[in-house]
């Protein structure tokens, strides 16, 4: 075995209950480089990453640091090796400020008891923040961050244990473009001090502008290892799903019917001066920079915000939509974008999620078992929802998985106006396809389509037409060929 990299993991192997999750996977890290691990949920990515940090032992394989076997029985242990992971889902603890987050558990302490010297907590703490080339004040509560900001206390506690690999899971996917060279810049800073980064991500670009090598794995293999600059988007693409999609944004019929939804001058909390129509059969882009207000006009429109003055009309009526049960009575579904906290109980089965928003359409109350059995497997059928059953817990399916059941509970109730927040985020190219699929099917069968997306290529390759929203007002409409990525970020930065 070669001692030229950081870290070799060869031959790892887990299997659980009926799936084999990891089958003679490998991965080599060389130390100051940024390494993507790439692939479809359910490619075993998170499997190995667990397995690297201490939280499950492999079946069978070895993990090498710096040319010596280690074996990992918690992530105390893997931390003390090196390796810190910074979560998708951070998890501060929200009344403790940003130097107490950092030093969790190794506070400095101070005389026979041990009081924690909170001049020297302080003092330390800083001076990561500093190295990082962050100016985030170490005495403010984690509540007052923003994700951003909580990201880079993280890494600074990374650096605080001394971490010689960081794995970083889907690091951008609640951030804004901003933030992203922020944090890119941070780890160029990191990887010339001569920590290697893993990076785990689902968007194409960020992935081929930040990486030195890209580790594909396809259902549990290791598929290749390709120097980033090598690669381009298709091939990546190719490499990731098995097969190639030519075309993942398909042309569809454009004809458009009539307006099913027409808002004059909306105002309310963080938006303000919103004038829309939305034809049946049309899919309208909403886009711009987080922060802007695309999704508080939503949710206004879905009943979840309070409209302060302006009108809406639905299929030419005058409404006022007081809540969500409103704005379903009236023809209107949100797919929200945080499917986790607001889409969905993700401690309830597949079946009683899909069900759960129809239930006045059905036996008042109650359901009845077989009626909510046949209704529910009617819907994983038509979504092509990958679970063992429908009594799978929800919280057990991938993230592409967990979107579809969103859809399926949404468009149970059959809407004529459906809103899309983020219908993609964190969920792999495969399953962006089918729900790209799903979209313009819903648009060719006559239903009216609002999609909120910071994916550029998704907006302008699904789109009929894009609102650009800066500052909580519309700013520019844009149609046909002047739509492009260019052009959209014009107006949503100036």
């Amino acid at each position: 075995m070669s001692s030229s990299y950081l870290l070799q993991a060869e031959n790892i192997s887990k299997s659980f209950p009926g799936v084999k999750a990891l089958d003679n996977v490998q991965l080599l890290i060389e130390k100051g480089k940024v390494h993507a691990v790439m692939g479809e949920n359910g490619a075993g990515k998170s499997t190995l990453m667990k397995i690297l940090i201490g939280m499950i032992k492999p079946d069978h394989g070895s993990i090498m640091m710096n040319g010596r076997e280690v074996t990992f029985h918690s992530v105390h242990d893997a931390i003390l090796a090196g390796f810190s992971m910074i979560h998708q889902e951070l998890l501060p603890f929200p009344e403790l400020t940003v130097a107490e987050n950092i030093f969790m558990g190794r506070e400095p302490v101070t005389g026979f008891f041990g009081w924690i010297n909170r001049k020297k907590l302080y003092r330390d703490a800083g001076k990561l923040m500093e190295k990082l080339g962050v100016s985030i004040k170490v005495n403010r509560k984690m509540k007052e961050l923003s994700i951003a900001e909580m990201q880079m206390v993280e890494i600074a506690k990374a650096l605080s244990n001394r971490a010689e690999i960081i794995i970083m899971d889907e690091p951008t996917s609640a951030i804004s473009g901003r933030e992203v060279q922020v944090l890119f810049n941070i780890i160029r800073d990191l990887t010339k001090q001569g920590i290697a980064i893993i990076y785990i991500s689902h968007k194409m670009d960020e992935i081929l502008e930040i990486a030195d090598t890209i580790t594909v794995m396809r259902d549990g293999k290791y598929i290749a290892t390709h120097p980033a600059s090598a690669l381009n988007s298709e091939y990546l693409i190719n490499l990731i799903v098995g097969r190639e999609l030519n075309a993942i944004f398909e042309k569809r019929n454009t004809n458009k019917g009539e307006i099913l939804l027409s808002v004059e001058n909306l105002e309310g909390e963080k938006f303000s001066g919103i004038s829309f129509g939305l034809r049946r059969g049309e899919i309208l882009g909403i886009a711009g920079l987080m922060g802007a207000g695309r999704t508080e006009i939503m949710e206004a429109l879905f009943g979840l915000r309070r409209i302060a003055s302006g009108t809406v009309y639905v299929k030419g009526q005058k409404v006022n939509i007081r809540s969500p049960r409103h704005a379903i009575a009236n023809g209107i579904g949100l797919i929200s974008e945080d499917r986790k906290h607001t889409g969905l109980v993700l401690s309830s089965s597949v079946k009683h999620n899909i069900t759960l928003a129809s239930l006045a359409k059905n036996d008042g109350v109650f359901l009845h078992p077989d009626k909510e059995k046949k209704i529910a497997d009617a819907k994983i059928k038509e979504f092509n929802i990958k679970t063992p059953s429908a009594n799978q817990v929800v919280n057990f399916l991938s993230g592409g998985n967990q979107q579809k059941v969103v859809l399926a509970k949404v468009l149970l109730n059959d809407p004529d106006i459906i809103i899309f927040d983020e219908p993609t985020r964190g969920i792999d190219i495969g399953a962006k396809t089918e729900i790209y699929k799903m979209i313009t099917a819903l648009a060719e069968k006559g239903k009216a389509v609002i999609m909120i997306s910071s994916e550029l290529p998704e907006i302008i390759g699904l789109s009929d037409r894009v609102l650009v929203v800066r500052g909580g007002t519309i700013v520019k409409e844009l149609k046909g060929e002047e739509c492009s990525q260019e052009l959209i970020m014009q107006y949503a930065m100036n």
